[in-house]
């Protein structure tokens, strides 16, 4: 295939998937083929065969030099991996620039949460309505103080040393965002520098996962390395590290708890990938972490090459934007050179330290209420006819369905209550949703229309 990419395609859920990744790999329930764009969307859609690709294979350029990364041919080849998330299906090029446009624009579709007013929204892993009357009215209080005219701390100097007490590091560790999106797009850009004639530098990142790591690296003409979570939606540790051994990535994005699976990746198998991957920078996203029983700041604290990433979206106070970084001080320096001028807003970095230090009970008191009704949605999910939940550290649920998750989704949806559904990518995903934890109310909701459908 031209020797840039390789799709691999398979039954995700024989136990093949973990190990299919290499280029030449043989196994009865592989096909590696040059399909047309018709039969590849029947292969993503199939009602019957649980096909999805198991792997996307960067294969080092060996022709001529001034073809090197084609963007254009990856996108011909994946494009359907995502379809309905985050790959627009032959998207136009604007005229009358489509020869200047960044080719991989073709490929991908602005990021659209669902429109429409419902009375139960459980889709966008928030958390819960549940500041308290007096919490809002110190937030309202301190804005209040802010001097409207002037540029924001370029340092953000105040919200970083907040950040590092709540963290347990020092200031120095600690690089603030604009969410953890700006996190990652600093990340590609100080991370650019190729390893090989083919011009791009490599990432590495799980599917299913958050679909950042990949569009931000995809839009600055990066290779991508996507490794298919195993059977138990955990780190395929084999096929990531014969990944590693083919094309050497610069970073390896890892979220756990992952999303949209909620899991934890397991222990062993991450910092086996860790030490094998000593080149690359593996930034371990904890966007879910406040909800987890443990973290991985002990593996930061033991690996040169590891950083963590957080965010405050999570823990209610999504309207922020606060994400940040915590890495070497020597590191951070190096990618301080691609923030942005005045990148934190001055309400962000204001309400963001008070979120963390005065307000600080009214976060602990929102993940309490959130872990316990995790629990309690955990359990009615389960005792419905024909749905699996995978035990989830994060703020929602992932659940399996005997019915295809299309049909929940838009029933749903039709009763008022939207979830997310990941139908559109086909395989084993065809059948799964999550769940948001909301408030009681918004979870019972949930449940009794759910059980009308199932």
């Amino acid at each position: 295939m031209r020797g840039y990419v390789r799709l691999l395609f398979g039954d995700a859920e024989r136990s093949q998937a973990s190990t299919a990744l290499p280029a030449g790999a043989r196994t009865g329930c592989l096909t590696d083929q040059r399909l047309s764009q018709g039969k590849r969307r029947e292969l993503f859609t199939h009602t019957v065969w649980a096909l999805e690709p198991i792997g996307v294979v960067h294969v080092p350029a060996i022709e001529r030099a001034s073809q090197r990364l084609q963007r254009g041919f990856l996108a011909k080849d994946v494009r359907e991996h995502g379809a309905g998330m985050d790959y627009a299906p032959s998207a136009p090029m604007a005229e009358p620039f489509s020869d200047i446009l960044c080719p991989a624009l073709a490929e991908l579709s602005s990021y659209t949460p669902v429109a429409g007013d419902y009375a139960v929204r459980l889709d966008a892993n928030e958390a819960p309505e549940l500041l308290s009357a007096a919490a809002k009215q110190r937030l309202g209080e301190a804005a209040a103080t802010l001097t409207w005219e002037r540029y924001p701390d370029a340092t953000s100097s105040q919200l970083r040393q907040a950040l590092a007490a709540h963290s347990g590091v020092s200031a120095e560790e600690v690089l603030v965002g604009d969410g953890s999106d700006e996190i990652i797009t600093m990340l590609l850009s100080a991370f650019s520098r190729a390893r090989d004639r083919s011009g791009s530098p490599v990432i590495m990142t799980t599917t299913p996962s958050f679909v950042m790591y990949r569009m931000s690296a995809r839009v600055r003409g990066q290779r991508v390395l996507e490794v298919p979570l195993d059977t138990s939606w955990d780190l395929a540790l084999e096929s990531m590290l014969r990944g590693i051994e083919h094309a050497p990535p610069n970073l390896i994005f890892i979220a756990t708890p992952n999303n949209p699976t909620g899991n934890f990746a397991d222990r062993e198998r991450l910092e086996h990938l860790i030490q094998a991957a000593s080149g690359s920078l593996v930034v371990i996203d904890e966007a879910y972490i406040p909800y987890s029983d443990r973290d991985h700041l002990d593996l930061y604290r033991r690996y040169e090459n590891v950083a963590i990433m957080r965010t405050l979206s999570k823990i209610g106070f999504a309207a922020l934007r606060v994400g940040w970084l915590i890495a070497r001080p020597s590191l951070l320096a190096e990618i301080d050179k691609v923030r942005l001028p005045y990148n934190m807003n001055a309400p962000a970095q204001l309400l963001g330290a008070l979120a963390v230090t005065e307000l600080a009970p009214e976060i602990r008191r929102i993940v309490s209420y959130v872990v316990t009704e995790r629990e309690r949605l955990s359990s009615g999910l389960a005792a419905l006819p024909g749905v699996t939940v995978t035990p989830s550290q994060a703020n929602f649920l992932w659940f399996r369905c005997e019915r295809p998750a299309s049909e929940l989704f838009e029933g749903l949806k039709a009763r008022g209550v939207l979830v997310r559904s990941f139908h559109q990518r086909g395989g084993r995903l065809a059948n799964q949703l999550r769940v948001t934890v909301g408030t009681g109310e918004e979870n019972d909701r949930f449940l009794s229309c759910l059980r009308e459908l199932t």
